[in-house]
């Protein structure tokens, strides 16, 4: 039909190839909300007209999602801008315009000094108002472009929505963000300078989301907030809402499995969210409840609000409402001040819990936060010596975690293809990665798993008859 109107209009050479879409590169560095930050950046891209690019070089706007968390992030970002600077002009040189952009707390903590650094840079865009970014991008074709204030209207209300075929390409576990930004101002963190005092998404916003990735076939939702467990959103009655009442709400959408959450503190872990740990079954048996240090001086330096007592009180509590749960933290060594017995406090608040899991890291002093000014700062000899000790007794505790695991039988959330022909993969309860023979039809579904082996960052298991059921946590 087509070649039909052609020779009605009287075309007599072939039509001019359409013009192939622009395509966006964007990077993201650190935490999960990052990662959900950054899918939802290629959305409004998407909608913008971008296809995404699997490498700078391929793209036509390449996007940096910072993190200010981590040691020297600053210098890995300009880093990476100086590489990316002798890309832009290799392709000017070649015809092709290339913007690049810097987002997150990086980009909010110093947008300025980015600009003012390195002149490649089109664009600088805080974490709250990359939601801004079609306007943002218009402006940075004419000029270059920052901003970096907290803006005025809701940021996820101002989001596009969740596309079925977008959410179906990322799979059947997603993050979910409900809360962003910090009150606690603990003295090593900038946090509340990036991200801004805490705010909590509206009930029915969160509902809505995750009903959206419900019907695309998203099994596992983890909820995601700088300080999630202080989750206070409103519901459709103008009351408040507590990260408890949210995640039995959620538990009620047909097809959600499993729920998670993180990062917690310990000053807002409430009875409630305890008692859905006990109540709820969709909410995993795996909590990530950082406490940084073992020293009650250490932590009181921190403004951690807590002293250790009272950590492990806590711990005591949720493994009464749930015997099986599997705990993860974050730790901080060398800290200004941190004495030997203050860090042989930590090595005993890591006994006495037992971890499956924990992130650690040596403290890197943030521009403009209280730590950074003190004038007692450990030598990083010192502090690489304490790493290593800590991290080698954590690494034990994971290892005798996963090993427990093996001849038990787990209900694994198949998530995708292995790596090896004739191979799934997906995670236990208790965020295990393991991989099974079997075959793709299984993924998006939940399936009992006997473990088998363990291997340094995974398990391996086989497939058992469905009327097996999981055993517990190892213990």
């Amino acid at each position: 039909m087509s070649e039909s109107l052609e020779l009605i209009r009287g075309e007599e050479h072939p039509k001019a190839p359409a013009l192939s879409k622009p395509r966006a590169f964007i990077k993201s560095y650190g935490c999960q909300m990052n990662v959900y930050d950054a899918e939802r950046m290629g959305d409004i891209l998407a909608l913008e007209g971008y296809d995404l690019a699997d490498s700078a070089d391929a793209a036509d706007l390449v996007l940096l999602n910072t993190c200010h968390i981590r040691e020297r992030a600053s210098e890995k970002v300009f880093s990476e801008l100086g590489r990316l600077r002798t890309l832009k002009k290799a392709r000017g040189a070649e015809g092709h315009d290339m913007l690049i952009g810097v987002a997150g707390c990086v980009a909010q903590a110093e947008g300025r000094e980015i600009m003012r650094r390195q002149s490649a840079v089109d664009l600088v865009v805080g974490p709250q108002s990359y939601h801004r970014l079609p306007d943002l991008l218009r402006r940075a074709r004419n000029g270059r472009v920052a901003e970096t204030d907290f803006p005025v209207e809701d940021k996820f209300a101002e989001l596009p929505p969740l596309s079925e075929q977008r959410i179906r390409q990322r799979g059947v576990a997603a993050f979910v963000t409900v809360q962003e930004g910090c009150d606690k101002f603990c003295t090593f963190c900038v946090v509340p300078y990036t991200r801004g005092a805490e705010f909590s998404r509206p009930v029915a916003q969160v509902v809505a989301d995750v009903e959206r990735l419900a019907r695309a076939g998203v099994r596992e939702v983890t909820l995601l907030g700088q300080n999630v467990n202080a989750y206070h959103g409103e519901d459709e009655r103008g009351r408040t809402s507590s990260l408890a009442l949210l995640i039995r709400r959620l538990a009620e959408i047909p097809g959600i499995s499993r729920l998670r959450y993180t990062t917690s503190h310990p000053a807002d872990m409430n009875d409630d969210l305890i008692a859905a740990h006990r109540e709820v079954p969709a909410l995993m048996p795996y909590l990530h409840l950082p406490v940084q240090s073992g020293s009650d001086r250490v932590l009181a330096a921190m403004n951690r609000k807590h002293g250790a007592a009272h950590y492990l009180e806590i711990i005591g509590k949720v493994r009464d409402a749930r015997p099986d749960i599997a705990l993860s933290s974050d730790f901080i060594v060398g800290f200004p001040g941190e004495s030997d017995a203050d860090f042989e406090a930590t090595l005993a608040i890591i006994r006495a819990v037992d971890y499956a899991g924990a992130f650690s890291f040596k403290y890197s002093r943030r521009p403009g936060t209280p730590g950074a000014e003190r004038q007692d700062q450990i030598d990083e000899a010192v502090k690489e010596k304490r790493l290593a000790r800590l991290q080698g007794l954590l690494e034990e505790q994971r290892q005798a975690f996963n090993a427990a695991s093996v001849g038990r039988i787990a209900d694994v959330l198949i998530e995708k293809k292995g790596r090896h022909s004739g191979q799934i993969a997906g995670r236990t309860p208790y965020l295990q990665a393991i991989h099974l023979d079997g075959p793709e039809e299984l993924i998006g579904q939940i399936v009992p798993v006997e473990i088998v082996a363990t291997g340094p960052n995974s398990l391996a298991g086989r497939r058992v008859n469905h009327g097996s059921s999981a055993g517990e946590c190892p213990t």
